[in-house]
């Protein structure tokens, strides 16, 4: 005996459930609470509390606000890919978490000191961008391990457990996000930025110990070196990625609408009347809707709504996206009439934005949840990561869509080529199109369904399975 520990490389034998699982859970919580909450804020501390290098008020306009968001919500979701390559191929699911969050603390550290430039010495718009750059290379860089080192906790004799699993996953990010959202914008609005922001930056480095304390727990699936490029670009690999593609680039659509939540949204609410039970909702609290909703929504859709739909036809992945993508149109079509409202002086009460989150929330659970489990279970063994990375593209796209289209309405002079009411029409209407071309698309789509098993370990010579892996066709309707 060596006394040195040896991290389990293959599933465990077992039924019941992984004992790493509650680690990456609670390590979830605390990093979405920190994410939400510091991107909960963004729009109103860029167009409200942003000042320059002498303390003067320096706001952006909403046009450029939303730019510098989903610019940033883009570059969140891009690094993903690069951080599965790396995974997948030299480093490691566990090791990359452990190191890309350390990048991700210091990005939130970086974050809290934008409001004080006389102790950065630098323009707050210069600090602001090198903190969400950070935050983006922390956050981006480990989205695909967290969600695919789920996955990999998972054999043969305890993966029907794994779609429960992803349920819980994505509750804990939602329970992250909904306290988050709802106590930030209090300390923004109570002590300044510095606070607002330091808080998300305290829970991360929680989220990082935490998920330190769970490493003799965890299954640790070796990284697999050059097979990984082997099996990427044979044909089951090329056929893959082949598959998902056109999947993924219908559901950016999807993404470019629901991420302006945090942005369209939140400055149409600064406009309307906000007055519930006798107190002022901040507009930046709204966004809490969404993830109370999505805790509600999981056990009704899983345990009620999907077993009532299955009694009229058969609930595959993608019709239940389908529907996500239809159900979308009319959860954007809602704040377009409710700016023609506001456009004509009139001051909507903000519960018709409380039926708006009903709907999309509706929409994120058929779209969001099944794409993210759908994606680890159509991905090659040595893929996982790489596949999750693929998928998180879509959010990327989706966002640099509506920086794009920010960046182009914005005149020299600060006013925007679209008036708000043609803004939201023109993606309810890119919105529709998309809906109704995936679901043409859905009829052709046809797949492989892989689960992770102890046939990596066994490439690696450390363990000797006793049960191959499950594969089965998959097809799209």
């Amino acid at each position: 005996m060596d006394g040195k520990k040896h991290h389990a490389t293959a599933p465990y034998d077992i039924e019941t459930m992984p004992p790493g699982i509650p680690y990456i859970v609670g390590n979830e919580a605390a990093e979405r609470f920190s994410y939400y909450g510091m991107k909960a804020i963004l729009t109103i501390f860029m167009t409200k509390y942003l000042i320059d290098v002498t303390g003067q008020p320096d706001p952006m306009s909403k046009e450029v606000a939303r730019e510098w968001l989903h610019n940033f919500g883009s570059a969140v979701y891009f690094f993903p890919i690069i951080g599965a390559i790396l995974s997948d191929w030299l480093v490691g699911k566990y090791r990359m978490i452990l190191s890309l969050s350390i990048v991700y603390c210091l990005g939130h550290a970086v974050m809290a000191m934008v409001d004080i430039p006389q102790v950065t010495g630098m323009n707050p718009r210069t600090t602001l961008l090198i903190a969400l750059a950070l935050i983006a290379v922390g956050s981006g860089g480990i989205k695909p391990c967290v969600s695919s080192h789920v996955g990999d906790q998972f054999g043969a004799r305890n993966q029907h457990l794994l779609p429960r699993v992803f349920q819980w996953f994505y509750f804990s990010i939602n329970f992250g996000s909904a306290i988050s959202t709802l106590l930030i914008p209090v300390l923004l609005e109570s002590f300044g930025p510095a606070v607002a922001f330091g808080v998300p930056g305290v829970l991360m480095a929680i989220a990082t110990f935490t998920f330190w304390l769970g490493r003799n727990n965890f299954v640790h699936i070796p990284p697999s070196g050059n097979k990984f490029f082997t099996e990427t670009f044979s044909k089951t690999g090329l056929m893959a990625i082949a598959n998902l593609i056109p999947l993924y680039l219908f559901i950016a659509m999807f993404w470019a609408l629901f991420d302006q939540t945090a942005s369209a949204w939140v400055t149409q609410a600064q406009s309307m009347n906000r007055m519930i039970f006798g107190f002022e909702v901040l507009p930046s609290q709204l966004q809490a809707i969404n993830p109370f909703l999505v805790m509600l929504f999981i056990p009704l859709f899983s345990y009620v709504l999907y077993p009532l739909m299955g009694k009229f036809f058969t609930v595959t992945p993608l019709r239940k996206i389908a529907i996500g993508l239809f159900l979308t149109v009319p959860a954007f079509a809602l704040p377009m009439w409710l700016e023609m409202r506001i456009a004509a002086g009139e001051n909507p009460h903000i519960i018709w934005h409380f039926w708006a989150y009903v709907i999309i929330t509706a929409a994120e659970i058929m779209v969001s949840i099944t794409s993210l489990e759908f994606s680890y279970t159509q991905a090659p063994k040595r893929m996982k990561s790489f596949i999750m990375g693929l998928y998180l593209m879509s959010v990327s796209l989706g966002n640099f869509f509506v920086a794009r289209v920010n960046h182009f309405i914005q005149n020299e002079d600060g006013t925007s080529k679209l008036t708000e009411v043609e803004y939201y029409q023109f993606f309810t209407i890119c919105m529709f199109v998309t809906a109704v071309l995936f679901t043409i698309f859905s009829f052709f789509y046809r797949g492989k369904t892989y689960i992770q098993d102890e046939e990596l370990a066994v490439d690696a010579g450390e363990y000797t399975p006793d049960i191959q892996a499950k594969e089965e066709g998959t097809t799209g309707t």
